[in-house]
């Protein structure tokens, strides 16, 4: 397939896959969520990678989901229902990285915000420039935090510490993320994809039947019940959408202000 949004690079068993809309900061447009989804499909059928490293072009891994992706506005006036099954393409994503056979490696450069943020938490590891930052801005915005993404997060950092980063909607710094758990590593910036690549080798050198299956083993047992948790996460989006604290959040955040939340 032939990718606009995306770029891939081969180097023996290694994959090095970045998002390529730096002009947009990476940010995850309907046409880029559609791109991983097919990559996901052709990593399926592909028996020689065994190891992807995503990374963004630019200044930034993702800053999340395009708010001005005209997909997203010619949705806006859909019924509900169409409204619902449209949304369902994030979640879908992510369950689709997190069930990737080969190893996945997240080498975050500046910003992973949001989707972005769900993203690298759906990987297998992640190695962080120093200067990088992470945050999951939804609760600031008046939105619940989707995408089966709050276990994914509850995984990585445990509950009292997942429940600061989500509901506070604060950017954590690659320090902070480190000494939490989220991130395995950090790095200089100017170093950060050759560290991936020296990752991805150690794994890409062992052999690929039982890596993947003991990868598909922890992963079943880790997320056993994530799916029936958040099985309605898109459901309660779509509520706290229809709030007038959600249509401060986002003018608020259009306006470059801070938003007065007042609980309708």
């Amino acid at each position: 397939m032939d990718y606009t949004n995306l770029t891939i690079e081969r180097r023996g068993h290694i994959a090095v896959v970045t998002l390529n809309r730096p002009e947009k900061l990476n940010s995850l447009s309907h046409e880029l969520m559609e791109e991983i989804e097919a990559l996901t499909e052709e990593l399926r059928k592909d028996v020689e990678t065994r190891v992807v490293i995503f990374t963004g072009a630019g200044k930034h891994f993702s800053a999340g989901v395009d708010l001005t992706d005209s997909h997203r506005s010619a949705s806006a006036e859909q019924p509900m229902l169409a409204r619902l099954r449209e949304s369902h393409i994030g979640p879908r994503m992510l369950r689709k990285l997190l069930e990737i056979d080969q190893i996945t490696i997240a080498a975050i450069n500046g910003a992973a915000l949001g989707g972005g943020a769900c993203m690298v938490s759906a990987l297998d590891f992640r190695i962080g420039a120093e200067d990088c930052l992470v945050g999951y801005p939804e609760c600031g915005l008046g939105m619940s935090l989707s995408w089966v993404s709050v276990p994914l997060c509850v995984h990585l950092i445990g509950p009292a510490r997942a429940k600061r980063f989500i509901i506070l909607a604060e950017k954590e710094s690659a320090q902070t993320l480190l000494e939490w758990g989220f991130l395995d590593e950090i790095v200089p910036k100017e170093k950060l994809v050759d560290r991936a690549m020296a990752m991805a080798e150690r794994y890409a050198a062992m052999p690929p039947m039982p890596a993947q299956m003991i990868k598909r083993s922890i992963n079943a047992v880790s997320t056993a019940l994530d799916r029936e948790i958040m099985h309605m996460d898109m459901d309660q989006l779509a509520l706290t959408a229809t709030t007038g604290d959600y249509r401060e959040g986002i003018s608020a955040f259009f306006e470059k202000r801070k938003p007065v939340f007042k609980g309708n």
